[in-house]
């Protein structure tokens, strides 16, 4: 199921998601720079960019509220320097946010003591990075299992467990293999194994296929995917690449200068882009990817169908059948009821990026 955006208002239609709130950020600041723990207190969690300036302070993280829901894949991008990385590590206090809370599952994570974030980090959060990270001196077995070792796990239930992902992410053969004698892809399959060795319920990826070459990434993608319909985590992914945001986002948060521009699903930052920032960084999506059957469709008519769509059907999906078809497809509901229609025309013109006034999208 596809998420609802939060509140915003350039997104109009958006749909309600019942699912438990797993983390949230509320107002939170990262800022670096002397005296800046003071500074933001004193502004009572409130700063312009003049302000911070001003005070000679770099505002990495700028009054960011998300809500990130149970079993969803949210993805934070933005350019180098926005403050997506900064601004994960803040939620999993791997950097300590300089004010604001950092919620998990409606705790305060600022307010929990060393302790227990040692135990939520080794029990409940699961972290792969770009650099694969992976100990040069172990092997595959080893490294997937060296989680549970710090945990004070059995030998012999840590090698189960680590036998279990390793068969889970398609590496079996490969458990006495060095990671010099492994490629990239299965390099990371190793990185990604060994993070769900401890079974994380939220899992943080930051740009964890970026450093692989375009065959080995798109499979990837594909793996995590695999992974995702049969482990249903919550997932925060940081990507600068929205091809591959659009692959695998349930939401997605943008990013500049450290602030959340705008939170939406793929098709909402795309058709309601809710700054020219928004609507230039989404410019360049193969529109046909993103836009549903919904998006497009018109009120029914009386004439023949050629087929039926989903409204929820990606138009690249059924683009060749119903231009081959040269008739409207009837958009249809769970029970089979038709709630519009979309054209052969409506299609070709989004296809050629056209809008509906003739005007190239």
């Amino acid at each position: 199921m596809k998420i609802a955006s939060q509140d915003n208002p350039a997104v109009a239609g958006k749909t309600v998601d019942s699912r438990p709130i797993k983390l949230a950020c509320r107002n939170v600041w990262k800022l670096f720079g002397a005296g800046a723990e003071k500074f933001i207190r004193e502004h009572h969690g409130r700063a312009t960019s003049a302000e911070l300036v001003e005070a000679g302070l770099v505002g990495a993280v700028r009054a960011v509220d998300l809500e990130i829901r149970q079993g969803e894949i949210f993805i934070i991008m933005g350019l180098s320097g926005s403050g997506k990385s900064t601004l994960v590590r803040c939620m999993s206090r791997l950097i300590e946010p300089t004010f604001g809370k950092v919620e998990f599952e409606g705790k305060d994570l600022l307010s929990i003591s060393a302790a227990e974030l040692i135990e939520l980090r080794r029990h409940r959060m699961g972290m792969v990075f770009q650099n694969f990270a992976l100990l040069p001196h172990l092997n595959v077995l080893e490294n997937i299992a060296f989680p549970l070792s710090i945990q004070g796990v059995s030998r012999q239930a840590r090698e189960i467990r680590a036998r279990e992902v390793i068969e889970l992410v398609g590496l079996r053969g490969r458990e006495h293999f060095y990671p010099r004698e492994l490629s990239g892809g299965q390099q990371q399959r190793v990185g990604i194994a060994r993070s769900l060795a401890t079974k994380p319920e939220i899992w943080f990826l930051d740009e964890p296929f970026s450093a692989l070459d375009p065959l080995i990434r798109r499979e990837m993608q594909d793996e995590l995917m695999r992974l995702q319909a049969v482990l249903h985590k919550t997932i925060v992914f940081i990507t600068h690449d929205f091809d591959e945001a659009i692959r695998l986002a349930d939401r997605i948060a943008i990013m500049k200068d450290g602030e959340v521009i705008q939170v939406g699903t793929p098709e909402e930052l795309v058709v309601s882009p809710a700054t020219d920032y928004v609507a230039e960084f989404t410019r360049d999506v193969q529109r046909a990817k993103v836009i549903s059957a919904k998006s497009l469709m018109r009120p029914a008519g009386k004439g023949q169908h050629g087929g039926t769509v989903a409204p929820d059907a990606r138009v690249s999906s059924f683009s060749a059948q119903i231009i081959a078809a040269r008739k409207p497809f009837a958009v249809v509901n769970g029970t089979g009821k038709p709630i519009g229609e979309v054209t052969p025309d409506a299609v070709i013109a989004l296809l050629a990026g056209i809008d509906r006034g003739g005007a190239p999208t």
